[in-house]
């Protein structure tokens, strides 16, 4: 448990594209890939995941996206330098999440140990980003399980999607409780116990052990908000920078 007094303050969401993917005949889904930061009332800068880098390789067919952008041109619209971010809380390193991560190396970045040993065990999923997670110039700070990094500020091991995913608790002084649930829930319509996995989730008792974790949490800690994290018609109706949550 910290002491330390610092808290959240303000909560933008860093939208870098929506795009629609075609999942059956006549059928689409509308998908969302973002990152997420959170200024804390001493002025601390905190990013959440980095996006997806410049060198990603999609799978052929896949379409690119409306409104793309990048992380850094996020910030800089904030005014803000990759310098300028004090802390890189890694969700997990998949290639959407990781790509940037060696623009921060002035930052302390941290991940669950068991997804840092993991991936650095040479995992093939998480090798796509390696050049950008692993760089050896960053500093990483492993954390075990659920880990209060300040006051209203909760990390939330997630796994299913990967082992030693984490989501993110944030607790804002005017719209109270606000869950990142990144990708142990992905879309809205599968935030319930009896979820299937997508084809893309590693574990499927672990992913709803972690999804039904969040649902008791969303109950227990009155959370106001749930973002879900590539749910392109619910990010359609949030605030998005340089609009925020505070």
């Amino acid at each position: 448990m910290t002491t330390n007094s610092s808290t959240p303050q303000k909560l933008y969401l860093l939208q870098l594209s929506s795009t629609t993917v075609p999942i059956a005949p006549n059928r689409t889904l509308e998908m969302s890939l973002g990152c997420y930061l959170i200024q804390t009332t001493d002025a601390k800068n905190i990013l959440i995941d980095t996006g997806i880098g410049p060198d990603a390789l999609l799978p052929p067919g896949r379409p690119t996206g409306r409104n793309v952008s990048n992380v850094i041109e996020q910030l800089a619209a904030l005014n803000l330098r990759p310098a300028k971010i004090d802390t890189v809380i890694c969700t997990h390193f998949d290639v959407d999440h990781a790509g940037y991560n060696d623009a921060f190396l002035h930052a302390e970045h941290i991940v669950q140990r068991e997804h840092y040993e993991l991936a650095r065990s040479g995992y093939q999923r998480l090798a796509a980003a390696r050049s950008h997670w692993d760089h050896p110039a960053l500093r990483y700070r492993l954390v075990d399980g659920d880990t209060e990094l300040l006051p209203g500020l909760m990390l939330l091991e997630t796994s299913g999607h990967v082992a030693g995913h984490q989501s993110v608790l944030v607790r804002l002084p005017q719209t109270g409780a606000v869950l990142l649930a990144i990708d142990a829930v992905m879309m809205q319509h599968t935030f319930t116990r009896d979820r299937k996995p997508w084809p893309n989730d590693d574990n499927e008792a672990q992913l709803i052990a972690s999804t039904t974790k969040l649902l008791d949490l969303v109950k227990r800690e009155n959370v106001a908000l749930v973002v879900f994290g590539h749910d392109g018609a619910q990010w359609r109706t949030l605030k998005k920078s340089p609009d925020y949550y505070s």
